[in-house]
């Protein structure tokens, strides 16, 4: 791990922890601390509070846990981030990541339960990780 290296903390999304964590805050590694190094980049899927600092990217969608991208990275991958564009890349070949796909299992909800519902149900962290029949436009208006 170097000081350009891109920290990476996957499925703690609203369905892969569950229920988004705040977790999303990396502190960065001893090794790199002791050298004095202040801030690197860190992607998650996670949410963290507004108490932590530095570069770092939260709430990716769709989470790693159903699937996103984030699910499909591994160590030594090269990743570019543009603020600018407000774009992040895998800078991994198509092939591979068609590889990489098809070994990729997902989580398998119980058959019953809470569980169940709220893995079946919950949105992602950009549509609020609300409960989707909970949605206003799912529930129908009242009559007045």
């Amino acid at each position: 791990m170097t000081p350009e290296s891109i920290l990476v903390l996957k499925n703690a999304g609203p369905k892969g922890a569950p229920g988004m964590p705040e977790a999303g805050y990396l502190p960065i590694p001893q090794k790199l601390a002791r050298a004095g190094v202040k801030d690197m980049v860190r992607i998650s899927d996670a949410r963290m509070s507004g108490t932590a600092f530095g570069t770092i990217v939260l709430h990716v969608t769709p989470e790693a846990a159903v699937g996103g991208p984030l699910a499909l990275v591994e160590t030594g991958d090269r990743i570019r981030l543009s603020v600018k564009e407000r774009k992040l890349d895998l800078l991994v070949s198509d092939a591979l990541l068609s590889k990489r796909r098809a070994t990729w299992t997902p989580v398998v909800p119980p058959e019953r339960g809470y569980r169940k519902l709220y893995l079946d149900h919950v949105l992602q962290a950009d549509a609020g990780c609300d409960f989707d029949f909970l949605n206003r436009g799912a529930i129908p208006q009242q009559i007045e």
